[in-house]
This record gives C-alpha cells, sequence and structure tokens, in this order.
C-alpha cells in the first residue's frame, strides 16, 4: 500500500494542471457567479415574448423550465 501512495505523490502534473490561470478570472466566471452588472433601478424584466423564446430553447434543449442562460440569451435577443 505505501508504493501506491508514493506513486501518486511523485506523479508529474499534467500540462492542463501547469498552465497558468487566466489574466481576468471573473471573465470566466459563470454567469451564477457573478454579480449582476446593473443596478436595480435599471433593471427590466422579461416581455411575454422573451419569456416564451426562453421557454423554448428550453424544451428544446430537454429542459423542463428556462434557467438563467436561456433567460439571459432571451433578454439579450430582445433588444434587438
Amino acid at each position: 500500500m505505501a508504493t501506491r501512495a508514493t506513486k501518486r505523490a511523485t506523479k508529474k502534473p499534467s500540462a492542463k494542471q501547469t498552465a497558468a490561470p487566466a489574466t481576468n478570472p471573473s471573465s470566466r466566471a459563470a454567469p451564477w457567479n457573478k454579480p449582476n452588472p446593473k443596478p436595480p433601478g435599471a433593471r427590466v424584466r422579461l416581455s411575454a415574448a422573451a419569456k416564451a423564446q426562453a421557454r423554448a430553447r428550453a424544451e428544446k434543449a430537454g429542459r423542463r423550465y428556462p434557467n438563467l442562460v436561456d433567460n439571459m440569451w432571451a433578454a439579450r435577443r430582445a433588444g434587438r
């Protein structure tokens, strides 16, 4: 058993582990881990059409309800 532990401890790190971190980690963070960029007064609710688009996108992806990414996608499309 001791040989296994020493083999793991002396294992060389892979290329992924030695890669340098991104210069701006917040730009690569998931949207649910970032603070909302808009102040509360500037936020607008999704329209009925945008909600329908988000629901359709979620259903196409096999989800029962739209998630944050679907809602963000619909809100961005509504501004076009």
